[in-house]
């Protein structure tokens, strides 16, 4: 498993997304590293189609996959909670759900 945490640096929610990211892995017993990028330019959030800070990727999948005219840009990103109230975090739910398919998919393919 490969984890993409992507980001901007004036992004304020990004320590917290990190944060929860980790304690979920941790949670799940998932021994992996993350690879932290920091989305400097616009170039570079497009070619890495990146649609905002904090962006997580399991495998090159995002936890929360964006519409496909999502614009990419250095920006904050929003997320929909699972009450539908919007939030420029990822719930830890969202990330523990992200976390288990994939992992149960991992496990059907093996």
């Amino acid at each position: 498993m490969q984890i993409h945490f992507l980001y901007c640096e004036d992004c304020p929610s990004h320590d917290v997304a990190l944060a929860r990211l980790r304690e979920v892995l941790q949670a799940e017993a998932v021994d992996v590293s993350i690879d932290i990028v920091t989305v400097e330019t616009d170039a570079q959030a497009a070619a890495l189609r990146f649609i905002g800070s904090p962006t997580i990727l399991i495998d090159g999948q995002d936890i929360d996959p964006p519409a496909s005219d999502e614009p990419y840009a250095r920006t904050c990103r929003i997320y929909r909670q699972e009450n539908g109230r919007i939030s420029p975090l990822p719930s830890v739910a969202m990330i523990r759900a992200a976390v288990r398919a994939h992992l149960q998919s991992e496990h059907m393919s093996a």
